[in-house]
């Protein structure tokens, strides 16, 4: 993580600046990419701010803290920083995959679902004749009755190019 420390209407003193890195450096377990951190420590008379921007992915995060003390003020910013983080990676982690935008919801989508009844009769056949009528079609599917259980059956396409049947349970 690349951390720049700045300071404004003070002394640079080494220890604030090696306090501000190190409690920046405490959000890397957060990242699994490159960060940038600017941090910004300004004191105007009794007033201590300290001002930090985090750019994570082209999002840019950023906290001011004002108290009478820097060392607190650095605390106070990063409890923010860490907060506003963990919101970003976490709607990060909500939204779909770029290709899958989400459609607005029609009132016809929100009625229940037609069912098309199609009745056939199921030829007596055994799985084998099935596989070879369902390789003559370009359907997903076949309905028989197994000749030798006389059970309804389905044999159906895998993704994988396999057959798979279905028979019922005992």
């Amino acid at each position: 993580m690349d951390i720049q420390v700045t300071f404004r209407h003070t002394e640079p003193m080494e220890s604030l600046r090696s306090y501000a890195k190190e409690k920046i450096s405490k959000v890397k377990k957060y990242l699994d990419t490159p960060a940038e951190a600017h941090i910004v420590l300004t004191v105007e008379k009794f007033r201590h701010q300290a001002d930090v921007t985090l750019s994570v992915d082209g999002t840019v995060i950023k906290a001011v803290e004002e108290t009478e003390d820097m060392y607190s003020a650095i605390d106070q910013v990063m409890d923010k920083i860490e907060k506003q983080l963990k919101r970003h990676l976490s709607k990060l982690r909500e939204r779909r995959p770029e290709g899958e935008k989400e459609e607005p919801v029609t009132e016809e989508e929100l009625e229940e679902p037609v069912i098309e009844v199609e009745r056939l009769v199921a030829k007596p056949m055994d799985p084998e004749e099935a596989a070879m009528q369902l390789n003559l079609t370009n359907q997903d599917f076949l309905v028989f009755r197994n000749a030798k259980s006389q059970e309804i059956n389905v044999l159906y396409r895998k993704k994988d190019g396999n057959l798979g049947l279905i028979e019922p349970a005992g």
